[in-house]
């Protein structure tokens, strides 16, 4: 009977023009780039209604802010999950 060792795998890789890239930094540049495209194409004016004020904005403002309160929460979150696991 043979025994297996565990071994150690660093991140997956992809190679691009001869450089090693993580496949999760690719997803993540192709995730960026489709979120700019969206904002970028969504321009026309909304009424976003606020408890009490009702405000009118451009769509691509209102998209850009909840992408960085995404991208800050998950932050956070990743953070908070790290720590925990020490």
């Amino acid at each position: 009977m043979t025994q297996r060792t565990a071994k150690a795998h660093g991140p997956s890789t992809l190679t691009v023009k001869g450089r090693d890239m993580r496949l999760r930094t690719i997803g993540f540049v192709v995730l960026a780039g489709l979120a700019i495209w969206f904002i970028a194409a969504n321009t026309g004016s909304v009424t976003i209604k606020l408890w009490i004020p009702t405000v009118t904005l451009p769509l691509w403002i209102v998209l850009t802010v909840t992408l960085l309160v995404g991208a800050l929460l998950g932050l956070i979150m990743a953070r908070r999950r790290a720590r925990r696991s020490e």
